[in-house]
């Protein structure tokens, strides 16, 4: 068996591996394993492309390039791995994602000064004779468009992620033309350099991309980052595929489209969960600027203390909890962990309640539970939990805003009227934790916050979960639920 068979063969096993891998990752119970067949499906893939690249004839110094490359990859990328937190996870993954892109960009320039840069090279003089050096060139030509536009929109999702760029979306005078305007100038750049593939044409439509690829971004409002990072998780795999096409790398191309299809998929179930469609996302619009008065018009909001929490769940036969980003960043999930734990030895009923938004990226708070070993039948996803907010006594809402907004649900005018919601105001209490009454990621106000059942404990989610497990030491076993309340 000669080494490119081989090769094809561990290329075959490699995409198996990682179709599992993404089948493993869709469920809670199979996520670990889904894991596992990702790393040795790639550990696979780089055997492969090695053995292949020595079968060529590499010599000796480029060969030590390469081994140095991937150690210093490998070394970087375990160093970041053990060291973010899951707070920081989002916006790691947004910087992965613009690596990818950057990587496609230096491929697709790569291909050009290999082949069309010399055009009676013989590379260039063999795919001419097969009449395939206008495809090589349009391969270069939307290789590199993709790459850049990843590149940048993913940079700029990364500094809102993180917090360095601000959340509001950039409202350019005419913001979708200018968007319509680089898809046209695309177009036409690609028909010029496939009919003559001149320099100035491929540095034209990399400065484009690159522009465009931020302004995507950058006119995309915070409340709709989660179908972002998912939406550049898509392109990313399509710039991988474009790049499998430049270097005749069939898995290179196999992955792409897994990434790239099951990013699109994914992007898809964040709009319908958002009530949005993909081209109102690309058009922005969440993240609109609201007041953050004391009441906004809604009225004054009522505190409660975690002692009198700690009452409340004692004395509760079902208790909700809706996490959001605030507990990610306050790292609460150890303790909400321990809390869900002990109000279930006092018989109390607990569940999670999950947006498919909630957090900055899709299945953040999943993951975080998970990391804080909570039972995986406990955490519901909101179509699965929104029905039993009627019969739930109290919802503790920590660090969620968003995604538990009633004006989702009555207020047409608001700029999140039809997205799905978890409806926590049907319950007879609701407690949230939050820092203060500033507006959510969107910069939507949250009438919930002043609704007569609602109570506002604030401070450091972790802080104040670990005061309700200190007063709860001191409360004996409710034998009757002693809860008032009033719904509005």
């Amino acid at each position: 068996m000669t080494i490119t068979t081989a090769a094809t063969a561990a290329y075959v096993l490699a995409a198996l591996f990682f179709i599992r891998a993404l089948a493993g990752l869709s469920r809670h119970e199979s996520a670990r394993l889904g894991n596992a067949y990702g790393m040795l499906g790639m550990a696979v893939a780089l055997v492969a492309t090695v053995a292949l690249t020595l079968d060529d004839g590499i010599d000796p110094p480029a060969f030590a390039m390469l081994v140095a490359a991937v150690a210093v990859g490998a070394l970087i990328g375990l160093n970041r791995a053990r060291a973010v937190e899951m707070t920081a996870m989002p916006e790691l993954i947004a910087l992965l994602h613009s690596f990818v892109g950057l990587a496609a960009v230096l491929v697709g320039w790569s291909g050009y000064l290999h082949v069309e840069h010399h055009p009676e090279g013989t590379e260039a003089t063999a795919l001419a004779r097969e009449g395939m050096l206008g495809i090589h060139s349009a391969e270069v030509f939307i290789g590199v468009f993709i790459g850049a536009v990843t590149f940048t929109g993913s940079v700029v999702a990364y500094g809102k992620l993180s917090g360095r760029l601000k959340s509001a979306p950039l409202m350019l005078p005419g913001k979708n033309v200018l968007n319509l305007a680089g898809l046209a100038g695309f177009a036409a750049l690609t028909v010029a350099f496939v009919v003559e593939p001149r320099p100035w044409l491929l540095v034209a439509v990399t400065a484009l991309a690159l522009a465009l690829g931020w302004h995507l971004v950058a006119s995309i409002g915070g409340g709709d980052m989660p179908v972002v990072v998912s939406m550049l998780n898509s392109y990313s795999g399509w710039a991988a595929a474009a790049s499998g096409f430049l270097l005749g790398n069939d898995l290179l191309i196999i992955v792409g489209a897994l990434v790239g299809s099951s990013g699109a998929y994914l992007s898809a179930i964040m709009c319908k969960a958002m009530n949005r469609s993909f081209l109102s996302v690309i058009a922005g619009g969440f993240g609109l600027e609201a007041p953050t008065g004391p009441g906004d018009g809604q009225g004054e909001h009522q505190e409660i203390t975690a002692v009198e929490a700690a009452e409340a769940l004692a004395a509760a036969s079902s208790v909700i909890i809706t996490p959001g980003y605030g507990m990610a960043v306050a790292q609460a999930q150890y303790p909400v962990a321990e809390l869900t734990a002990r109000l279930r030895e006092r018989g109390v009923q607990v569940r999670f309640g999950i947006h498919p938004v909630a957090g900055r990226l899709p299945g953040h708070m999943n993951v975080l539970l998970a990391e804080a070993k909570v039972p995986y039948d406990l955490v519901l996803e909101m179509d699965e939990i929104n029905d039993d907010f009627a019969a739930t006594d109290v919802v503790l809402v920590i660090g969620a805003n968003d995604i538990v907004n009633p004006a989702a649900a009555e207020d047409p005018t608001s700029p999140i009227a039809g997205m799905p919601v978890l409806e926590v105001w049907n319950s007879e209490r609701v407690i949230v934790f939050k820092r203060s009454m500033a507006t959510g990621y969107a910069g939507v106000q949250n009438p919930l916050f002043f609704r007569d059942n609602t109570r506002m404990l604030f401070g450091d989610a972790k802080e104040r979960v670990t005061d309700i497990l200190e007063a709860l030491k001191h409360l004996a076993p409710a034998t009757g639920k002693t809860l008032t309340g009033t719904r509005s």
